[in-house]
């Protein structure tokens, strides 16, 4: 384990340590962390010949490979900041993304920048493109040069001097209410996130970690930061079907594997090899509740592996997690504190709720972020100074303390685990009681009569709001939504049983990062009514 503070500082001090040990795999190539290190660096002393200023924002729209870890990181040994880009966003999205945060300079690849003629002329402050491609003619973009990798290399200048508290990294949120924020990390936030997550994972040296999440969504990002922290070997992968995830932890003896439930529900359908079986030492669940019926068909295919739930939000990069040998006796659970965070169940006065009193979940630390980019309003409804009614603030304590206020309802019981409830913007209104999409959507899965659901309120003149799911099929069966009526009526109280069940073909929609899309479904309800 390495003791640096800045994030490029994860990948020298391991190159340091291991330098001839695998840190990299992207299809056949393997790099050594001596030989990511040596990129990198030369890659931060590129972008700084460009005339990168500290803290201005370098893009990076590629998929998963080599280049885009080298950009990643040497945007911020150059002292600027990393603005990784989901290469399944639509040009619109992108150069909203280019404009809001006042990108400089943009790494991607020529058949990606075709995409994006239409729109990088709305992108005033992008002065450099750098293309990943070896190219006989350079395309032309008005107002900035374009420049190959190798020709951005030729150049070398001295790189800026950065502090733990610089900027580091800007991530988009999926927007599911509006425009999608961006959250500012600083080099502090992530390196404390690496240190914690692999701390309670117990990665080490001889892990290999695969990277099947977007390195745009914050817990996909994780995977790199825990990897180089532990000296460990990340295998980048783009998946096209969960059968790909399945032979890529086949075929580079993955020892640990971090998904969403969307992912997680599909992969548990499949057949895994014994090999994959004894090798995997981890699974670990974000973004989002895990069915418990997928959990135990996980467990069943996976005997030894160990199961970690994990909850956070990309404002604090990480925030609990339930330790694998919970995962029997508090399944529903989103568990405990990960290590150097505190996490807190407050009322609307600021004030600690009791044991299983619902209140809003509060995180206080090293992870919490700086804020949303160039958004006051919405960084001032998020990130708020603890009051000193609140646990581990003192009324003598001058200066205050921010700490981001999550917007989800939780409770915790008298042992001190968490347990997730809702967000206080989806929870359903229905005949006087107050339901949660995630209570109803656990049930469903358990009568394993659905392959995906959600849960949604819908206005009624009577009841308030009437409880409407859209679901698909098990296994990509037909739904056979009789069946599944009768199922929740044995087994949820009356006001919980969906007035409505309606089917849908084929997977249910995603976002950017795999989620499933609630805010598609929940327009396509309404455009519908």
């Amino acid at each position: 384990m390495n003791a640096t503070t800045l994030l490029h500082e994860l990948i020298f001090a391991s190159a340091q340590s291991t330098p001839d040990a695998g840190a990299l795999t992207a299809g056949q190539v393997t790099l050594s962390y001596a030989e990511v290190g040596h990129r990198v660096r030369q890659f931060g002393q590129g972008l700084a010949a460009l005339g990168l200023d500290r803290s201005e924002r370098v893009a990076v729209f590629l998929d998963k490979r080599i280049e885009t870890v080298e950009a990643i990181f040497g945007a911020t040994c150059a002292g600027g900041v990393f603005v990784p880009i989901n290469p399944i966003l639509k040009p619109e999205q992108i150069a909203y993304i280019l404009r809001d945060c006042n990108v400089r300079v943009l790494v991607t690849s020529k058949s990606r920048l075709t995409l994006l003629e239409s729109v990088l002329h709305e992108c005033h402050d992008l002065r450099h493109v750098v293309l990943i491609d070896a190219l006989e003619e350079t395309p032309t973009v008005e107002g900035c040069t374009v420049l190959t990798r190798e020709a951005m290399l030729a150049a070398q200048a001295p790189t800026h001097r950065v502090i733990d508290a610089d900027m580091a990294g800007i991530l988009y949120t999926s927007g599911s209410t509006g425009r999608p924020k961006g959250v500012v990390l600083s080099h502090r936030n992530m390196v404390a996130g690496a240190k914690s997550v692999a701390q309670y994972l117990g990665n080490h040296r001889e892990d290999t970690l695969l990277a099947a999440l977007p390195l745009s969504f914050d817990a996909g990002f994780s995977q790199l930061t825990t990897a180089f922290h532990s000296g460990a070997r990340v295998v980048l992968l783009n998946y096209l079907m969960p059968r790909d995830v399945i032979k890529a932890m086949e075929r580079e003896g993955v020892t640990g594997l971090t998904a969403v439930p969307p992912l997680w529900i599909q992969l548990a359908q499949l057949e895994w090899p014994e090999s994959v079986a004894q090798r995997l030492r981890y699974i670990a669940n974000t973004g989002g509740r895990m069915p418990l019926e997928t959990l135990n068909r996980l467990r069943s295919h996976l005997p030894t592996t160990k199961p970690f739930l994990m909850y956070g939000l990309t404002e604090a990069f990480r925030a609990t997690f339930l330790p694998p040998e919970q995962a029997e006796q508090r399944p529903d659970s989103i568990g405990t504190a990960i290590p150097n965070a505190d996490v807190l169940v407050l009322r609307e006065d600021g004030s600690e709720c009791a044991p299983n009193e619902p209140g809003e979940l509060v995180q206080r630390g090293a992870l919490v972020a700086m804020g949303y980019w160039n958004d006051p309003e919405k960084t001032a409804e998020r990130f708020k100074p603890l009051p000193n009614t609140a646990p581990g603030r003192q009324q003598g304590l001058v200066l205050p303390e921010i700490a981001v206020f999550s917007g989800d309802t939780v409770r915790r019981d008298e042992e001190g685990y968490l347990y997730f409830i809702g967000r206080r913007d989806e929870m359903i209104k229905t005949s006087g009681y107050r339901v949660s999409p995630t209570e109803v959507e656990e049930i469903l899965y358990s009568t394993q009569l659905v392959g995906e659901c959600a849960a949604f309120g819908v206005a009624h003149e009577s009841l308030g709001q009437a409880i409407h799911v859209i679901a698909t099929g098990p296994q990509g069966g037909a739904l056979d939504v009789d069946a599944v009526l009768a199922a929740c009526r044995a087994k949820m109280p009356a006001y919980m049983v969906p007035g409505t069940i309606q089917a849908h073909e084929g997977a249910l929609p995603r976002n950017p990062n795999g989620k499933i899309d609630r805010k598609t479904l929940s327009n396509s309800i309404q455009n519908k009514d």
